[in-house]
C-alpha cells in the first residue's frame, strides 16, 4: 500500500507539469492544490508504511528516488519558467547524484539510507524528523509559492506580486542551503568509508 502511494506520485507530478506548462493563470493557480496533494502524500506513504509496520528496504530506496524525482522536475521546470536561476537546479542535482552514488555502496550491504551516517551531528542534520521535515516544509511551501508566483504573472499582475516573488526566492535559497547541509555529512562519511575499503587486489 505504501509503496503504490509511493510510485503514484509519478503520474500526479507528470499532470501537474502538464497542466502548468499548457494552462492558463487560472489553471496555474488550480494547480496548487494538485502540487500539495503531491507534498503531502510523501509524508503519507512513510506513515501508512510505520502503521502497518511495512518499512522495507526497497520502500526505503523507492521513497528515496521517487521523492529525488518530484523535486528535480519541479526546481527544472520553475527554471524553464524562469522563476529561478539556473545555478539552483545544478546544485540540487549535482547534490543529488554525489550523495546517491555514496549511497549506492553502502545499500549493496542492505545498509538503509538513513542508516548509513554514524556521527551524531550527521545523524541530526540526514535523518532526525526534525530536520527531515523543516527542510521537506521549506522546499515544499517554496514550490507551492514559485507555483503562485507563476499563476500571478498575467498580462495585468497584481500589485503584490513582486513581494510573492521575493519571499519564493527566500524559500528557495533557504531549501537548497538545507538541501546541501543534509548532504554534506553523507559525503564526509560515505567517502571515509570507501576510503577505509579495500578495493583493489595487487597483481
Amino acid at each position: 500500500m505504501a509503496n503504490f502511494i509511493t510510485l503514484f506520485r509519478l503520474p500526479l507530478l507528470t499532470i501537474f507539469v502538464v497542466l502548468l506548462d499548457v494552462g492558463n493563470e487560472t489553471v496555474r493557480l488550480w494547480c496548487i492544490t494538485i502540487l500539495v496533494v503531491l507534498l503531502l502524500m510523501d509524508t503519507l506513504d512513510g506513515f501508512i508504511a510505520r502503521s502497518l509496520k511495512q518499512v522495507s528496504l526497497l520502500g526505503s530506496v523507492l521513497d528515496i528516488a521517487v521523492d529525488r524525482t518530484v523535486e528535480l522536475v519541479l526546481w527544472v521546470v520553475y527554471c524553464h519558467f524562469r522563476l529561478i536561476p539556473v545555478i539552483v537546479p545544478l546544485i540540487i542535482i549535482a547534490r543529488g547524484v554525489t550523495v546517491d552514488a555514496v549511497r549506492a555502496v553502502r545499500l549493496k550491504g542492505g545498509v538503509m539510507p538513513f542508516q548509513q551516517v554514524r556521527a551524531r551531528l550527521s545523524q541530526f542534520l540526514v535523518a532526525s524528523p526534525f530536520m527531515r521535515s523543516l527542510y521537506g516544509i521549506t522546499k515544499g511551501l517554496a514550490f507551492i509559492v514559485l507555483t503562485l508566483d507563476l499563476g500571478l504573472r498575467t498580462s495585468n499582475p497584481p500589485a503584490w506580486e513582486p513581494l510573492v516573488h521575493t519571499i519564493a526566492m527566500v524559500l528557495t535559497w533557504l531549501a537548497v542551503s538545507a538541501c546541501l547541509a543534509r548532504g554534506l555529512p553523507v559525503l564526509i562519511e560515505g567517502f571515509r568509508y570507501l576510503k577505509s575499503q579495500d578495493f583493489y587486489t595487487s597483481e
